[in-house]
């Protein structure tokens, strides 16, 4: 067997890897950095599920999108694409197709809230010199993560007479920041040091500066809650009883930026799991006429189990598509609703972990993804055997293969991390019950769930064109 020979087995029979930067021309990695130029941005204004949802709606408007409860009931629409925005929280964006909607559609459903500290209902005290604010934390974090870094404030306040006040402080180079103050390595020995990871880090200290200019005289009582609490209402009409229905997230204070000398990466909060809502946006923004009907689905609460009216085990993808069915002139009644639901197909758009270089012994190396491959397939998820995992289907993951592969998408998969060592979910089991095929597809990061997570460049825009196809295609 000659080299020619064995080079055209190899080229048969080998499963190719691929660094999407191999792959590109100089127009093409010109293209990369310029979408990621506007992903930094998305980021920047989307720290909270809230404002990601605005700058959702915003983007769609821009693109002819119509809010779907304002189409008037008497007569067809005249617009193809339409929005839904429930609770502020959660949106869906749709673009009708050719085919009739009870013959399925194409969705790709991502998650917009990212681990943070939520203020309690009661946040404010004092204690020494100090008023400080408690929080809880939200969703999968490593505490001493947010421990001495600046942090910024939003949220949305409900006051006493029912009006709504949106807060955005510590993101303008002259506000204030917040911190989480930390032990130095002299004092840390036993009260941390000595412990475990999952121990020296307590919840019920992540508490939050606040202030330390006192209020009256050294007689008054609680005067460095004071003078935080009278600033609020002399700013914002706040008074303390109105933090009982706030949503107020202590989140990064810093901006999205490049990472390395080649500017290669993008380092931010909360690209888990806004990378996928961005490209599933970005995507679904640029299609005209599809054949299948394509939805884009954005849910909140992913990071604490999908819970709630907001999140994926709720009945708003079941609400939305029986609006669409609505609009479109199609039956509406529970079968219909069904038998759209089980011919869908969907990507469960959520990140998976890229190995690092530094703890490769927490994965598998022939099956993790890595950074700068592509966008990644990852089959199932769950713990151990694979518990809480909807685990897609051969014929599906052939399906989406057949599609990246057609349109020159560069792919990887992965899984998270060995058996037995980690794992994870996502939103697929719980669109899966609908009978539809889910498969979580989005692109792998480094230290996720930190608050500096890191994505290859090429890998966002790989996930970007790899949804693009998969909503174009008509199979």
């Amino acid at each position: 067997m000659n080299k020619t020979q064995l080079k055209k087995i190899k080229e048969t029979v080998l499963k190719q890897e691929n660094l999407v930067f191999d792959q590109l021309n100089k127009s093409q990695k010109a293209d990369i950095f310029k979408f990621n130029d506007t992903y930094k941005q998305f980021l920047d204004q989307s720290k909270t599920e809230r404002e990601a949802a605005r700058q959702i709606i915003k983007a769609a408007e821009a693109k002819g999108f119509v809010n779907i409860d304002t189409l008037p009931a008497k007569k067809p629409p005249s617009t193809k694409k339409v929005y839904k925005i429930f609770q502020g929280r959660c949106v869906a964006l749709a673009v009708l197709g050719k085919a009739p909607l009870v013959a399925g559609a194409n969705i790709i459903a991502s998650h917009i809230d990212s681990p943070r500290l939520d203020l309690k209902q009661n946040p404010l005290y004092e204690d020494l010199s100090m008023g400080l604010m408690k929080t809880h934390y939200y969703g999968g974090i490593r505490k001493y993560h947010w421990l001495a870094l600046p942090l910024a404030l939003h949220g949305t306040i409900i006051t006493s007479t029912g009006n709504t006040i949106d807060v955005t402080i510590g993101e303008h180079p002259d506000d204030p920041v917040f911190t989480v103050t930390d032990l130095l390595p002299h004092l840390a020995g036993k009260i941390q040091a000595s412990k475990k990871l999952s121990e020296a880090f307590e919840g019920e200290k992540l508490n939050l500066i606040a202030g330390s200019l006192p209020l009256g005289n050294d007689r008054e009582k609680n005067r460095f809650k004071l003078g935080v609490l009278n600033l609020l209402f002399e700013t914002y009409g706040i008074a303390e009883e109105d933090f009982v229905s706030a949503e107020i997230e202590a989140v990064p204070a810093e901006k999205a930026r490049d990472v390395g000398f080649d500017r290669s990466m993008v380092g931010s909060y909360g690209q888990d799991d806004r990378v996928c809502a961005y490209t599933s946006l970005e995507a679904i923004l640029d299609l005209t006429s599809p054949d299948k009907t394509a939805i884009a689905l954005f849910f909140d609460k992913e990071e604490i189990g999908s819970e709630g009216s907001s999140g994926a085990k709720s009945s708003f993808l079941e609400d939305l598509v029986s609006d669409l069915l609505f609009i479109s002139g199609q039956k509406t009644d529970n079968r219909s609703l069904r038998k759209t639901l089980i011919h869908s197909s969907c990507l469960s758009a959520d990140v998976n972990a890229a190995m690092d270089p530094d703890f490769k012994e927490v994965h598998e190396a022939l099956n993790a993804a890595k950074l700068g491959f592509g966008i990644c397939m990852t089959k199932f998820t769950g713990v151990a055997g694979k518990s809480g995992s909807s685990d897609a289907s051969a014929e599906f993951v052939g399906k989406i293969r057949r599609i990246f592969n057609k349109n020159k998408i560069v792919w990887q998969t992965g899984e998270l991390g060995k058996i037995d060592q980690g794992g994870g979910g996502t939103v697929a089991k719980f669109l899966a019950k609908y009978g539809m095929n889910v498969l979580d597809c989005g692109p792998a990061i480094l230290s996720m769930h930190s608050p500096f997570e890191v994505s290859s460049k090429a890998d966002v825009y790989m996930t970007y064109l790899g949804y693009k196809a998969f909503y174009e295609d008509s199979e």
